[in-house]
């Protein structure tokens, strides 16, 4: 009675579709949970030589970056933490404001001895590292951003009109019970409609981001990173009366924000390099990974 059980129980899992999971960081690198002032950060730490620091953004964490990573890991200290509340970090009651969150990866870069980095980032990631390059300029050798706005950077006032943003001011009580046991749903919303080709965004990737999402208090977090906007502009524009001297790559998806990466980034630095990535949306990462690694690699090598 047992056997044709289980040989019914095999038949089944093997008709099941098999999804692969994101692509796994390379064994060599290490992770840590760095304990800050009201945070504890999850940190994955790999390679040798100078620092560069990877931000995620919404709809993904630090995970995103391990093919960036496995090749910057050849010459290069990879450090790549999950932004706070997101990922395996701790989730806080509060502290989503870009400035505070660059002093997050101030504080990680100080528990790892690292006194100046590059600094990469992606989605809400690019408003922190935009945050950290204007905090710590003298710690910041160049400075990477990714499709997607700086708030209260012109043209900020026009980007923030688009009904694609309509998230930006998503969030409350109501709308995290709206979610729960959604997140799925709510996060395909963002991979399909800022994708160039959604089917990029592959159904293992998707799987992986949703269980990440679904842990209490994930979304809480994540609809705060978004409400805490308005926040960011103001200081932002405070810390614009000096541009940034650094050198800065700004790199955009054909198909999504393309060269307004740059026109944004000329307005608040002095050295600003452009890349748009061919056929691709927002998704870089999941969509063109190998010109975008190439984009960067070429920036911070010079």
């Amino acid at each position: 009675m047992l056997r044709p059980l289980l040989t019914a129980l095999s038949l089944i899992a093997l008709s099941l579709p098999a999804h692969a999971d994101v692509t796994p960081f390379p064994d060599a690198f290490q992770t840590k949970d760095i304990a800050l002032d009201g945070v504890t950060m999850h940190v994955r730490v790999g390679g040798k030589g100078p620092a560069v620091v990877l931000l995620h953004g919404f709809g993904d964490t630090g995970d995103m970056w391990a093919p960036l990573a496995a090749d910057l890991m050849r010459d290069h200290t990879v450090v790549v933490p999950d932004l706070r509340g997101m990922g395996l970090s701790s989730i806080p009651a509060g502290g989503y404001d870009k400035k505070t969150q660059a002093a997050d990866i101030r504080g990680v870069l100080n528990a790892l001895k690292i006194e100046h980095s590059v600094v990469i980032g992606h989605d809400i990631g690019t408003m922190v590292a935009f945050a950290y390059a204007s905090r710590y300029p003298q710690q910041t050798e160049r400075l990477v951003v990714m499709d997607a706005p700086v708030p209260g950077i012109t043209p900020w006032n026009d980007i923030v009109r688009s009904p694609m943003l309509w998230h930006f001011d998503f969030g409350g009580a109501d709308m995290e019970r709206l979610v729960a046991g959604r997140e799925r749903i709510y996060l395909d919303r963002f991979w399909n409609e800022f994708a160039g080709d959604p089917a990029k965004v592959d159904e293992g990737t998707r799987q992986h981001y949703a269980r990440l999402y679904a842990r209490p208090g994930a979304m809480h977090a994540a609809f705060s990173q978004f409400r805490s906007i308005r926040q960011d502009a103001a200081d932002n524009e405070a810390s614009m009366a000096t541009k940034l001297k650094m050198p800065v790559l700004a790199v955009g998806g054909e198909k999504s924000f393309g060269a307004n990466e740059a026109i944004v980034m000329r307005n608040a630095a002095d050295t600003v390099t452009e890349v748009v990535i061919p056929n691709a949306g927002h998704w870089l990462m999941e969509e063109a990974p190998a010109p975008t690694i190439a984009a960067i690699r070429g920036f911070i090598t010079q």
